[in-house]
């Protein structure tokens, strides 16, 4: 039981981390999709904002990758980072992906906040990468 347990671990931190992922970059994508109707010489400013919430779930594969060693000697450890890792991952992305959709409607109405979206988009971000530094000291 303890070692499916364990497995579950790995299988949520790849999975919550990657659907999380998908569902940010797919919210400022789809915020993008409209932005270019308006102002289309900004299009790589969209690419930049509407590819940042794809770094979770990268995140959720390095942790996956360095735990798989710890299953069989540690499998509560590797259950209870792989779920907590994954939902932070998919959470940070999620709200990552709505604040890099209004700075993209932002630019998209003509304000200069191209910048601003970007540090504002990396708060989210710092909580992701707090929960795999946690996992990598577990």
């Amino acid at each position: 039981m303890e070692l499916t347990l364990a497995y579950l671990g790995l299988g949520l931190v790849l999975a919550l981390a990657g659907i999380g992922s998908a569902i940010g970059t797919s919210l400022a994508g789809n915020a993008a999709e409209g932005a270019m109707k308006k102002r289309p010489e900004k299009s790589g400013n969209y690419l930049v904002l509407s590819a940042l919430p794809a770094t979770q779930g990268i995140y959720g594969f390095v942790a996956f990758f360095m735990m798989r060693g710890d299953v069989a000697e540690h499998p509560a450890l590797v259950f209870g980072i792989g779920l907590s890792v994954g939902l932070v991952c998919m959470l940070s992305a999620i709200r990552q992906g709505q604040v890099c959709a209004n700075g993209i409607v932002g630019i998209s109405q003509g304000h200069n906040v191209f910048t601003n979206t970007l540090i504002y988009g990396a708060l989210p971000e710092l909580y992701a990468i707090l929960g795999l530094v946690g996992a990598l000291m577990a």
